[in-house]
């Protein structure tokens, strides 16, 4: 019975031998797509970049869809950081009202009810009378009244929450680890007005003939002077020269100007004057400020500085600038312009977070600075 046995397990084993390489000559020409498939992929991700599909060969990779997406792609950024930043407010202020609950030993409720809602009078019939006027209501005052006084009492209960949680944040030292989306914006240094180590930048793309740009240069030169040294400004040439005829000259004017050491004076007078941005005004100008006239007009009509300025416009469409005034402040955008407290609110952020980044990293010997790079530390008190 051995030998049997022997040949059939023999015969068993042989099968796969016998049918291995007819299934295989079978599939060479479908398994052939496949392999050409692998060995582009396992070319193409030398360096660490993956394909995402092959066309004849060649390899698409995911970061060529950005030119196609990216700002769809920064919408989206900017919608999931203030979803993030909401959550976030409110995620801080239910800990801290925990925390403070705790300490005196009640709830949560308790403490919102001791501290803010008992505190908090009824609205007086004037306060009453005053708000249903300025509602314009065609009712009579004494069908509103109940109503307008839930109005206004709740309106004074949020306002004094709100003083409460902030108080409360004062006295915590709130650390936030976010950071709102942020581009990377370069500058010309010598086109920089401040102090050039300040560590908050604000890059504004700007177009000497717009009027919202001139009326954000009072707003700048307001934000510049209650932060000193701790904030640059850095301009940069955004003419719209399909609406503003003259704004390209007018850029390339000051880029002259700045070839003799005197741009910002030069940039200073095309905002102060914008009727003369012609050529007979920006020679009015150039004589103004002291530059040498036969310079300054070679300079100008043989258009020494156009592709300089192009090369700023490109730079800010790149960073998706679409109008003017456009601000990056550490890279973060503000669009338009904005009263002083935009600034401010963001400026303070930035030297907060950058405290809180030196700070943390020196208690904690720089095993923190990881952190501070990729998440960026955000103190914010009001």
């Amino acid at each position: 019975m051995p030998q049997p046995v022997r040949t059939r397990l023999i015969a068993i084993l042989a099968v796969p031998a016998i049918f291995f390489p007819l299934h295989a000559v079978a599939q060479s020409g479908a398994n052939a797509v496949d392999v050409r498939t692998r060995a582009y992929t396992a070319d193409s991700q030398v360096g660490g970049r993956k394909p995402i599909a092959i066309i004849a060969g060649r390899a698409i990779y995911e970061d060529e869809l950005l030119s196609l997406m990216e700002q769809q792609l920064q919408r989206l950024r900017n919608e999931e950081y203030e979803l993030k930043s909401q959550a976030l407010e409110t995620l801080i202020n239910q800990k801290l009202l925990e925390a403070a609950a705790s300490r005196k030993g009640i709830t949560a409720d308790k403490l919102i009810e001791r501290e803010v809602s008992s505190k908090i009078p009824n609205p007086s019939d004037t306060e009453i009378e005053g708000f249903y006027l300025g509602q314009r209501e065609s009712r009579p005052l004494e069908e509103v009244k109940p109503r307008l006084l839930e109005t206004l009492k709740r309106a004074k209960l949020d306002h004094a929450r709100e003083a409460y949680m902030d108080s409360l944040r004062r006295e915590s030292g709130v650390a936030i680890l976010l950071v709102p989306p942020k581009v990377a914006v370069g500058y010309d240094p010598s086109r920089v007005r401040g102090n050039p180590d300040a560590p908050v930048t604000i890059v504004e793309f700007s177009d000497y003939e717009c009027p919202f740009c001139r009326g954000s240069e009072e707003v700048i030169r307001t934000v510049l002077s209650k932060y000193g040294d701790k904030v640059k400004l850095a301009y940069r040439d955004f003419p719209l020269r399909q609406i503003h005829p003259h704004s390209l000259a007018a850029a390339e004017a000051s880029r002259c100007a700045s070839e003799q050491g005197k741009f910002w004076q030069y940039h200073d007078l095309l905002f102060s004057v914008p009727n003369k941005l012609d050529a007979a005004g920006l020679l009015e100008h150039a004589r103004a400020v002291g530059l040498n006239e036969t310079q300054f007009l070679s300079c100008l009509n043989t258009e020494k500085f156009k592709s300089a300025v192009d090369a700023d416009v490109r730079a800010g469409s790149n960073a998706r600038v679409s109008g003017t005034p456009a601000f990056f402040i550490n890279g973060i955008f503000v669009s338009g312009a904005q009263p002083p407290s935009v600034f401010q609110k963001t400026i303070d952020s930035e030297l907060a977070r950058l405290t809180a980044s030196s700070s943390i990293s020196s208690n904690l010997g720089g095993c923190a600075s990881g952190i501070a790079e990729t998440s960026a530390l955000v103190l914010r008190s009001k």
